[in-house]
């Protein structure tokens, strides 16, 4: 709702959003005007949309995609990934992408290619599901839909389990300091002199920083940038940013913690199907919150895919809108999440036609 462009619209409803903030992508896929696009996933922002659009995203380990060319906005999470319409074409796509890059100082590549996706069962998997990002605040239609999906998973052989994730519900709080923090720095650097463009008025130096920035970003860069530069106020930062940092680590510990007893972590993608264009655009909180359950696995720099895991009906409303179903992984284990969400992408059947009459 925030591009410059106007906003991008679902293909299932074309009153709603597709997610963000890299909804345009997950809305040509899904409305069929591309095979697959990329889009960059710094605290959900392929995962989610993807789930909204009912299509496949991934968001890669962080460095196993190079970022150059790609406008930093939290570099430590920034990470280029997928949208396609099958896991199939994820892994594809994905072996195009990956690979260590001498232009990007964080790129490390894989350490083994992408192979295509084959798996068709579940058996000897452990699956954990975090009671933190799997209960309250979730949609009912959302959480039904999970639900279904995890009996899926123990037909097809696996073994399900809930667990703890004790510092997730901490993650949204330390990532909108974090990338705040991290966009206030990058950004920056468009000051109308050395990046982007030029507003010059007539006046003197000061006056043109000040019209270049009014009118090169949005309302919601603004905030982030203004809430970032809060952060590392002098006085502040050790109160907000030094804290949000720790609870990172700690975040990214529990995984190491979880990933010992299972295989994969899994989720509902995001909390409730589409909104309403709108809805949430006087209500910046309420929209943060639809990354509580992908933000996490960005803090810890792991890949997540989503996947569509069935239809949910929205509150208060009348049809039938995409759920996902999010899968992740220990670092660099993406031929290990591709596997299981092709053999449960397989099983569930789930059926994108709507979004192509809709359209």
């Amino acid at each position: 709702e925030n591009s410059a462009y106007g906003p991008a619209l679902n293909p299932w409803d074309s009153g709603r959003v597709p997610g963000g903030s890299s909804g345009g992508s997950a809305a040509v896929v899904a409305g069929r005007l591309a095979p697959w696009a990329i889009g960059t996933d710094t605290g959900g922002s392929i995962r989610q949309p993807a789930a909204l659009c009912g299509i496949v995203g991934l968001k890669p380990t962080y460095g196993a995609v190079s970022r150059y060319g790609m406008i930093a906005f939290a570099s430590s999470l920034d990470q280029a990934g997928t949208f396609t319409r099958d896991v199939t074409d994820t892994a594809l796509l994905l072996g195009a992408m990956v690979g260590r890059d001498a232009r990007d100082s964080t790129s490390l590549g894989l350490r083994e290619p992408v192979r295509r996706p084959t798996a068709t069962d579940l058996r000897g998997i452990r699956l954990g599901v975090p009671e933190e990002l799997s209960g309250g605040g979730i949609e009912a239609g959302v959480m039904a839909a999970f639900e279904r999906s995890l009996d899926v998973a123990r037909e097809l052989g696996a073994t399900v389990e809930t667990m703890r994730l004790p510092h997730a519900p901490h993650a949204l709080a330390a990532y909108y300091l974090i990338a705040p923090a991290e966009c206030s720095s990058n950004l920056a650097r468009f000051d109308g002199v050395r990046y982007g463009m030029r507003v010059d008025d007539g006046g003197g130096l000061l006056d043109m920083y000040t019209a270049t920035r009014a009118a090169g970003f949005g309302d919601e860069v603004k905030r982030r940038i203004m809430l970032g530069t809060y952060a590392l106020s002098s006085g502040y930062y050790d109160a907000y940013y030094g804290r949000a940092q720790r609870v990172r680590t700690k975040i990214t510990e529990d995984f190491a913690t979880a990933f010992s007893s299972f295989d994969f972590v899994v989720t509902p993608t995001s909390p409730g199907v589409a909104f309403e264009l709108g809805a949430k655009t006087d209500d910046p909180l309420a929209m943060y919150l639809n990354d509580y359950c992908t933000v996490p696995m960005s803090l810890a720099g792991i890949p997540a895919i989503s996947i569509p895991n069935g239809l949910a009906t929205a509150p208060g409303g009348s049809g039938e809108l995409p759920t996902g179903l999010q899968i992740a992984g220990p670092a660099f284990s993406e031929n290990a999440v591709l596997d299981a969400a092709h053999a449960l992408e397989r099983a569930l059947a789930f059926d994108p036609s709507p979004a192509r009459s809709a359209s």
